[in-house]
C-alpha cells in the first residue's frame, strides 16, 4: 500500500513556545517533505504547521501531559477520519492508539494505524525497564507504561527514533507481553535545514571556548548533573557557557506539575561564567546563538532516545560532548563521550586548545546529520507506513 492520505494526530505540550516543542518541530519539518513526495497530509493539532499545502484541524491543548495520554477525544478522531478518509493515521502519542483504533472501527475505516513513539515513558538500565520520573506524579508512571504497552498492541506500525529506542521498546514490550516484531521501524527525525552550515566555515575557539546547553531544564533531563559540570567547566577550563531558556514563562498548570526548570534556571544563572540566553522562540535568533558557540553539551538524561537539540548543534558543525548514555552513546562520536566529570573537562580543554582536533570533530558532527535531510527521512517514513 502507498500512503497517499496521511492524518497526523499531534499532541503539543508547549503551545506557548512551539520552537521548544520537538514534536511540533518534527511535524513542521516532516509534513512539507511528505507533501513533496506526493502525500496528502492533514495535521490535527493545537497549532498549524507552516506548509500551506497541508490540511489542518485545530484541536484543544490538553490541560496536562497525563490528559494527553489518558483522555483522547474519540468522537473528534472519528469525525476527522470520516472527513479525511486517510490511508494512514499517525498517532504521535502512542498511548492514545487504542482510542484511535476505536475511532477507526466506528468510522468504518481500514486505514493503517502507526504509532510514533516520540517520547518513551521509560528507560532501560542494566536490562531493567525503569519508569520515567517525569511521568510518575502521584504514582502514575506504571499506568502510563501500561497505556503505552496498550498503544503498541493497537498499532499496525510502531515507529521509533533510533536503534537505542528500538531496543528499549522491544524490552518494554517483552516485559509486558506485547509482540512488536514485524511492526517496529526506526525512522529518525529530520534535521532543520535552517540550522545547517558548512563545517569549513566554522571558526574554532580563540583562547576561550563558548559551550552551549540548548536542552530543557527539567530535573529528569539530568540538569543537576549538568549544573555540577558547568560549575567546573567555567572555573577549571577556558570555557564560558550559554544555557538556553527554551520555555520562557511557563503556564501555571505546567509549573504546578514540575517547577524544576525554574529552579535549575535560577541556579545556573547564579554561576560565574554562565549566561542564560533566549531566542524568544525565533529560529533566526536560535541559529545566531548556535553560530556564536564552539561546542555543545548533551543532556544527562538516562532515558534519551534522541535529541533534537544535539542534532541542531551538529548540523551547525558544533562538536557535542556527551555522557555515555542511551542514544547519545550510539550517535555521538566515541572520542567525545565521557563517563566522568574529569573526562568532560579534558574534552572541553582539548576542544578549546587543539585546533586540529576541533576542526576534525566539527566536520564529523556535521557529517553525522547528513542522513537526516527531510527528503530522506520522508522517504523512510513513507516506506515505514506503507
Amino acid at each position: 500500500m502507498v500512503a497517499r492520505r496521511v492524518l497526523y494526530l499531534l499532541n503539543i505540550s508547549n503551545p506557548d513556545r512551539l520552537s521548544a516543542d520537538s514534536g511540533w518541530v518534527f511535524a513542521d519539518l516532516l509534513a512539507p517533505a511528505l507533501a513533496d513526495a506526493g502525500a496528502e497530509v492533514t495535521v490535527a493539532a493545537p497549532a498549524r504547521v507552516g506548509d500551506t499545502r497541508c490540511g489542518f484541524h485545530r484541536t484543544g491543548v490538553p490541560g496536562t501531559k497525563y490528559r494527553a495520554r489518558f483522555a483522547p477525544d474519540i468522537d473528534q478522531v472519528a469525525m476527522l477520519i470520516r472527513r479525511v478518509r486517510p490511508d494512514v493515521v499517525v498517532a504521535n502519542q502512542t498511548e492514545t492508539a487504542p482510542a484511535v483504533r476505536t475511532a477507526l472501527l466506528e468510522a468504518g475505516s481500514a486505514a493503517l494505524l502507526a504509532g510514533y513513539c516520540h517520547y518513551l515513558p521509560f528507560s532501560l538500565t542494566e536490562g531493567q525497564v525503569r519508569l520515567d520520573p517525569s511521568l510518575n506524579d502521584s504514582g502514575l508512571g506504571r499506568s502510563v507504561l501500561l497505556a503505552f504497552a496498550a498503544g503498541l498492541a493497537a498499532c499496525d506500525r510502531v515507529l521509533v527514533h533510533s536503534p537505542a529506542a528500538a531496543r528499549w521498546t522491544r524490552a518494554a514490550a517483552s516485559a509486558l507481553s506485547v509482540e512488536v516484531e514485524g511492526r517496529l521501524r526506526v525512522v529518525p527525525a529530520p534535521r532543520d535545514e535552517r540550522l545547517v552550515r558548512d563545517p569549513a566555515s566554522v571558526l574554532g575557539p580563540r583562547g576561550v571556548a563558548v559551550g552551549v546547553y540548548n536542552h530543557r531544564l527539567y530535573a529528569h533531563y539530568g540538569t543537576a548533573g549538568f549544573t555540577r559540570l558547568a560549575r567546573r567547566l567555567t572555573t577549571e577550563a577556558p570555557v564560558r557557557l550559554r544555557v538556553m531558556d527554551l520555555f520562557g514563562t511557563r503556564r501555571a498548570g505546567r509549573t504546578a506539575l514540575d517547577d524544576s526548570p525554574d529552579r535549575h534556571r535560577a541556579e545556573l544563572a547564579a554561576l560565574p561564567g554562565v549566561e542564560i540566553v533566549s531566542d524568544q522562540g525565533d529560529r533566526v535568533s536560535y541559529r545566531t546563538l548556535l553560530a556564536e558557540a564552539h561546542f555543545g553539551v548533551a543532556p544527562f538524561r538516562p532515558g534519551c532516545p534522541w535529541s533534537m537539540s544535539v542534532i541542531d548543534c551538529q548540523g551547525m558543525g558544533l562538536p557535542v560532548i556527551a555522557p555515555r548514555l542511551g542514544w547519545l552513546a550510539e550517535h555521538v562520536d566515541p572520542e567525545l563521550l565521557f563517563d566522568t566529570p574529569d573526562q568532560a573537562l579534558d574534552l572541553a580543554r582539548r576542544l578549546a586548545a587543539d585546533e586540529e582536533f576541533y576542526a576534525l570533530h566539527a566536520k564529523r558532527a556535521h557529517a553525522s546529520t547528513t542522513g537526516l535531510r527531510p527528503g530522506l527521512v520522508a522517504a523512510r517514513y513513507l516506506e515505514a507506513i506503507s
